[in-house]
């Protein structure tokens, strides 16, 4: 079965607590915090202030995407607010490496976020020491785009080079995800779906959470 990570950039932030609880008593697997600074990304969205306000309402894990600069400056402060999971792009930090164990050491699981135009090859050295490879199936920076169709061979290769090297991460993406493009990531490999838009639209969260999760 396929999860699914909610992604909260879409909710209403006014109500954002409540929109959390909602997503969770309808069967949504993770929480997605969209951090934007405005520089890696063209938009500002919130920081771990914000994140640290919904622990009251929390009961599924909280995975935090950081598409900001400096990443490795505000590890502790994520973490801190209450993620059990902190993405990183490998384009905002020139040290990767170095990164994911920052995060491993905060206590956190590890994911790495790529681009759509960004290859796999920048990646390979840390595959096996990540937990989550976040693929981007939009250009990050804002929410409601539409699925780029090539990434598909993407999430397909990153699944190959899992099994043949007995890595263990999990492959999400990110991006433009429906009833259709959930179907085609998943049949190309992902186990893991973000969803904001198409969720918080839907007449009925629940039964669309359930239909990604049977994809």
């Amino acid at each position: 079965m396929t999860l699914v990570s909610c992604s909260m950039l879409s909710c209403d932030f006014s109500r954002m607590g409540e929109e959390l609880k909602r997503v969770s008593d309808t069967g949504a697997d993770m929480a997605h915090l969209d951090v934007m600074d405005g520089a890696f990304v063209p938009n500002i969205t919130f920081g771990a202030p914000v994140i640290k306000k919904l622990l009251p309402y929390k009961t599924i894990p909280f995975e935090t995407h950081l598409m900001i600069e400096n990443p490795e400056k505000y590890i502790s402060d994520f973490r801190n607010a209450g993620s059990d999971i902190i993405i990183v792009h490998q384009e905002a930090t020139n040290h990767l490496d170095r990164l994911v164990n920052q995060i491993k050491e905060s206590g956190a699981k590890a994911g790495v976020a790529l681009n759509p135009g960004t290859s796999l090859h920048s990646v390979e050295e840390v595959l096996g020491d990540i937990d989550i490879l976040l693929l981007m199936t939009v250009n990050p920076g804002f929410g409601g785009q539409k699925y780029i169709p090539y990434v598909t061979d993407k999430i397909r290769r990153a699944a190959e080079i899992r099994k043949e090297r007995g890595f263990n991460y999990l492959i999400e993406c990110d991006g433009g995800v429906d009833g259709e493009t959930g179907k085609t990531a998943a049949n190309a490999g992902c186990d893991i779906l973000v969803s904001g838009s198409y969720l918080f639209k839907s007449g009925n969260i629940g039964e669309t959470i359930r239909g990604l999760k049977s994809n």
